[in-house]
């Protein structure tokens, strides 16, 4: 359990801390690629999202059996990402640059795989505890 919470909470506060900055870099981007000002609802669109997903791991890092199956979309956001890199990167159109982020991101969806296996035991744990119904409580 220790496992992923440290794999999930690192994985938010990483990308809370990388991808803040963009909110303020739109000019440099725009000096390698066409100016997000002519698409900021993509750019902008895509950097709120991302977000998300970072305060979407920080709980799941809170506790990690509890928000288990949590663990498989996000699972999807890592992976699905650093294939869709891969696939770009190999059919040339985008560069060996752009292609970075998919190290990074391709680890954290190896330790998010590792991590879903690794809880499968504390999770079954805690959905083996009974539930207190609160007809069952006698005054």
């Amino acid at each position: 359990m220790r496992f992923a919470k440290v794999v999930f909470t690192g994985a938010g506060i990483w990308g809370l801390a990388v991808l803040t900055p963009l909110f303020w870099l739109v000019d440099i981007t725009g000096r390698h690629y066409p100016p997000p000002t002519e698409y900021p609802q993509f750019f902008y669109g895509f950097i709120a999202v991302a977000m998300a997903w970072q305060i979407a791991f920080l709980i799941i890092g809170s506790d990690p059996a509890r928000f288990r199956l949590m663990m498989i979309p996000a699972m999807i956001e890592k992976l699905g990402y650093v294939s869709l890199l891969a696939v770009m990167y190999s059919r040339s159109r985008i560069s060996s640059i752009d292609l970075q982020p998919a190290f990074p991101d391709g680890l954290l969806g190896l330790l998010f795989v590792a991590s879903f296996f690794a809880t499968r035991q504390q999770s079954s744990s805690v959905r083996l505890q009974p539930d207190r119904d609160v007809r069952s409580v006698r005054l």
